[in-house]
């Protein structure tokens, strides 16, 4: 589920990474701050400029690899960003690109703003995406509808043509062309400007048709924005075409301060039908079309479209509904005719991973991930190699999560993993000629993420520590640093430097799930007084897809939580990912049962401990953590004190086709999951506090799952309180708005008797 917000760091979704402060099992650490420290509170959590520091988006490395660029917040608005340049050669700093000087101030489309939605940068103003030439010359900004060709001299001049509104603007890979998608067609226009743009893909006069996007459940849930390929020599693309007209429709309401819109919604429902999608193959004039044979089932998953790097084939990606199957499909350009080069079976009771950690290499070779042997590792697959086909590359009891580069030349292949420990990441190399010599690049007292160039011969490395929000560089193959691209150093001009004294560490421990898995843990406490026992503040995500128990940078929310007196703690339950195909398909048709017992077994733990207080444990959840919260209250009454349920699903029904059924299969063949799944059925055994937070204009899980909650319990007189947020969508998020949230969060809880009263 793509829904997942996780809120440990004041701002949505920043990476966690690694504590070096405690072994796993060690005690919380006890003692006074040594110094004064300025008071954490949640206003100064929100506001700007971050606690976290500059927080660099989108870093790249132009074609010729001598620019640096990267998207840069601003002091004075966090969720402002604008395009900043790093000449090598120079070793000089510039602004590219201005965002509120070159603003329009012209409204986002509705189009725009719903795929922002799905990228989760629904908040973010300013420039959020770009994509350099091909000369390394200029780069290609998208700016409040308008298409952007910044010049690295300073100049910026707008596309010819464009008119507002144009989705996933691509530049050719010569940089002569570029492709966007505008009233449902594909266009294609000369970056010179000297010819208008031109609609390559055929009128269609149903309003439910589309060429050259991607259609819902491919953004919200297969992670593929795009709708539309280049093929290497700029001649022709590859074109996805969809039709919605057999998609049910929801009139879904957006329930805002000043009023209620009401939008009637193309939305495939788990159970309905999905939208009729076909692939195609055109020059960039739109002429020698052809449809891409896709096979004689159409009801499938358009799963990841790739060109040879020599532009003879197209590679597909095909994904049965069921999700359990996984053809990667060869295709001639000219003819549209498919092969199957091979497939990925899903075990039993179990589900494909769709990645995009694969590489198509010079030779025709592939570097792919798999979870065939139950953990998620790297493969070679050689098309022609007879009874070697594949070479598995790494294994082990751990998962590589990111294929970060490879380099040709060298016969080099990068990659990001949990190798040394699950909740460190760390990237690694290894030769093709001897994959069982893997070499370590980074430091491992950090967690650390990484990209690369093209080439595979320099990296990006992102990293955090405890008390060290995320910092990133430039290194060589190697790992060797060349130079900071933001050191982010907490020293006595970084915004978190007044509450360092008073920063907490994270403490890490595993505990013993009822069949005795181990489950991994993170607490922070405040400075412990001997005798004394605190609250705790317990948050949990529990889907699948996600962990929210890291060694890192815990975030200024988590520490403002452990400054109002709570221990803040969270766990990773069965279902959640890096921990192995077994661990993981626990959920498969039992969504609301493992996952919930697991976290009773962190309740548990909890209570045993001596500084904790029995009476004051609560538990807090959003989106799959809301569902959670309904789902634990109902089944373990008098366990937690207290609940908060943010965005939380009800019924599975009402989720989208690609997520539900690939958990919990199809509801007209398995509606006793469902039923079972569902959080409505046993809401008369919730006994404990219960609060219900909405956004009333949340396209992703609908305001309905709350409605349904909320009359359900009124009908059984069950007492809950409740709080609802007209005009946010899923992520109610904002400087004052966040402050409130969190706020209401915590007044409910001192009412209840779980808090601290602070």
């Amino acid at each position: 589920m793509r829904f997942r917000l996780l809120l440990l760091s004041g701002a949505l979704a920043c990476a966690p990474a690694f504590a070096p402060s405690a072994l796993a099992g060690d005690a919380p650490v006890t003692g006074s701050v040594a110094r004064q420290a300025a008071p954490l509170t949640l206003e100064r959590v929100f506001a700007s400029p971050s606690l976290n520091g500059p927080t660099p988006r989108g870093v790249q490395l132009s074609p010729d690899g001598r620019y640096l660029t990267l998207l840069k917040n601003r002091a004075d608005d966090r969720e402002r960003f604008d395009l900043w340049g790093f000449d090598r050669k120079t070793g000089k700093w510039s602004m590219l690109v201005d965002s509120l000087k070159l603003s329009s101030g012209r409204v986002l489309s509705e189009a725009e703003k719903m795929q922002r939605e799905r990228q989760r940068i629904g908040d973010l103003k300013g420039i959020v995406s770009y994509d350099w030439a091909s000369d390394s010359k200029a780069v290609l900004v998208p700016l409040d509808g308008d298409l952007l060709l910044a010049g690295l001299d300073g100049t910026v001049r707008k596309i010819a043509g464009t008119t507002g509104g144009e989705l996933n603007p691509r530049l050719g890979p010569e940089g002569q062309s570029i492709a966007f998608v505008r009233d449902r067609r594909l266009w294609v226009a000369p970056v010179d400007g000297k010819s208008a743009p031109r609609a390559i893909s055929p009128e269609e006069t149903a309003g439910t048709v589309h060429w050259g996007e991607a259609e819902f459940v491919a953004q919200e849930e297969l992670a593929r924005m795009n709708g539309f390929w280049w093929a290497p020599d700029e001649k022709r693309l590859a074109v996805e075409r969809f039709d919605e007209a057999a998609v049910g429709v929801v009139t879904r309401a957006a329930i805002g301060a000043d009023g209620t819109r009401t939008f009637d919604q193309r939305y495939p429902a788990a159970g309905g039908a999905n939208a009729d999608v076909s692939l195609w193959l055109m020059d960039a004039d739109g002429n020698h079309r052809v449809a891409v044979d896709l096979g004689s089932d159409k009801d499938i998953y358009l799963g990841r479209v790739d060109w040879a790097r020599d532009g003879k084939t197209l590679y597909v990606q095909r994904l049965d509904r069921a999700q359990t199957r996984l053809d990667m499909l060869a295709v001639d350009p000219a003819t549209g005719k498919a092969r199957v080069l091979f497939t990925e079976q899903a075990r039993e009771k179990s589900w494909i991973n769709l990645s995009s950690n694969y590489r198509f290499l010079d030779d025709g070779s592939l570097i792919w991930w798999s979870e065939r042997d139950g953990f998620g590792h790297l493969y070679r697959f050689k098309p022609n190699g007879g009874d070697a086909q594949w070479q598995q590359l790494t294994k082990g009891d751990w998962a590589v999560t990111d294929l970060v580069g490879v380099d040709q030349k060298a016969g080099r292949v990068v990659f990001a993993a949990t190798r040394d420990d699950v909740l460190a990441g760390q990237v690694y190399a290894l030769s093709l000629k001897a994959p069982d010599k893997i070499e370590r690049l980074t430091d491992a007292a950090f967690d650390n993420k990484a990209s690369m160039d093209s080439k595979g011969q320099t990296l990006i490395v992102t990293r955090s520590a405890d008390a060290q929000p995320p910092q990133s560089y430039l290194a060589d193959a190697t790992g060797k640093r060349l130079a900071w691209i933001e050191e982010n150093k907490v020293d006595a001009g970084h915004p978190y430097a007044p509450y360092l004294a008073a920063h907490r560490p994270a403490t890490f421990g595993t505990i013993a799930a009822a069949d005795g898995t181990p489950l991994h843990y993170m607490m922070i406490t405040p400075p412990l007084v001997p005798g004394k026992r605190y609250p705790v503040f317990a948050y949990h995500y529990g889907g699948p897809t996600a962990n929210v128990v890291h060694k890192g940078w815990q975030g200024a929310l988590a520490e403002a939580i452990v400054a109002k007196g709570y221990i803040y703690f969270a766990l990773d339950n069965r279902g959640s990912e890096n921990r192995g195909v077994d661990f993981a398909s626990a959920i498969w048709h039992a969504m609301g049962t493992v996952e919930v017992e697991d976290q009773l077994a962190g309740a548990q733990w909890l209570k045993t401990q001596p500084y904790v207080d029995p009476k004051r444990v609560s538990t807090f959840g959003w989106s799959y953590g809301g569902y959670m919260t309904v789902k634990m209250l109902e089944a373990h009454p008098g366990v937690w004190a207290a609940g908060i349920a943010v965005a939380p699903v009800t019924k599975w029904e009402l989720y989208d086709t690609a997520y539900t059924e690939r958990y919990l299969g199809n509801p007209k063949q398995v509606p006793e999951v469902y039923k079972a799944a569902g959080a409505l059925e046993r809401t008369s055994q919730i006994r404990d506090p219960l609060l219900l937070v909405h956004g009333m204009a949340d396209d992703n899980v609908v305001f309905e799952n709350s409605t349904a909650l909320i009359a359900k319990m009124q009908g059984e007189a069950v007492p809950f309180e409740m709080m609802l947020y007209p005009g946010y969508t899923h992520r109610i998020s904002g400087p004052k708005v966040s402050q409130h949230l969190y706020e209401t969060m915590f007044r409910f809880l001192d009412r209840n008797g779980a808090g601290t009263g602070k």
